[in-house]
């Protein structure tokens, strides 16, 4: 099967399937069927917002996985970002975006893996897509953010910092482990406390600017 951009969605399964990933399209899909997604803010992230609003070149090309509602992306449209692309693995999901945006020709939704997916972005956006990971994939997660960067490319948002009682999704975690697996691939301009978080996780947040090496 074949998605809006030719690739090919079996071979996407597969990939998932030999990560070792139980988080799969079939569960992602289900939440969304089911709107179990207590993840969703339900407007842009606070810390986001503020990031793209000191953004002045409103043609960076600007990449979102996990893109869920995509709230994100719908800000940066809103600001007159000419080149967005959001992807995420479930396919109720993406339907429906697809479907809100078809008239919109700056955004681009793909329905994919992002571990297979290919490009080239100045700047990849980060919310709640690294902590809906499972762990095992967290290096594989580094590599390909680096990989899929334009040189001096930028990697922003915000990781969790804090640990979960209950197993995830969401997984926890914290700055002082975070910190020696993307030291390798990237040049840290923030990697910080978040003092202007979504109130529920306020005293929980990192907000991360991190410059491909």
């Amino acid at each position: 099967m074949n998605n809006k951009d030719g690739q090919n969605i079996s071979i996407e399964k597969t990939s998932i399937a030999e990560a070792g990933l139980t988080l799969d399209e079939a569960y992602w899909n289900s939440q969304y069927n089911a709107h179990t997604t207590g993840w969703d803010l339900g407007e842009v992230s606070p810390p986001l917002k503020a990031y793209i609003d000191q953004l002045v070149n409103k043609n960076l090309r600007i990449f979102i996985p996990g893109c869920g509602n995509t709230y994100e992306a719908a800000y940066l449209l809103q600001q007159g970002f000419t080149n967005v692309t959001v992807i995420d693995i479930a396919p109720a999901l993406v339907a429906q975006l697809q479907e809100k945006y078809k008239v919109n020709p700056h955004i681009k939704i793909i329905l994919g893996d992002f571990f297979i997916h290919e490009g080239e972005y100045d700047l990849i956006l980060e919310q709640t897509f690294f902590c809906a990971l499972n762990p095992a994939l967290r290096q594989d997660y580094i590599i390909k953010m680096h990989t899929l960067l334009a040189a001096n490319g930028k990697l922003a948002g915000v990781l969790f910092n804090r640990e979960f009682e209950q197993q995830g999704p969401p997984f926890g975690g914290r700055k002082d482990s975070y910190e020696p697996m993307f030291e390798k691939y990237f040049i840290f301009k923030t990697f910080e406390p978040c003092n202007n978080s979504f109130i529920k996780r306020k005293d929980t947040e990192l907000f991360i600017i991190l410059i491909k090496k």
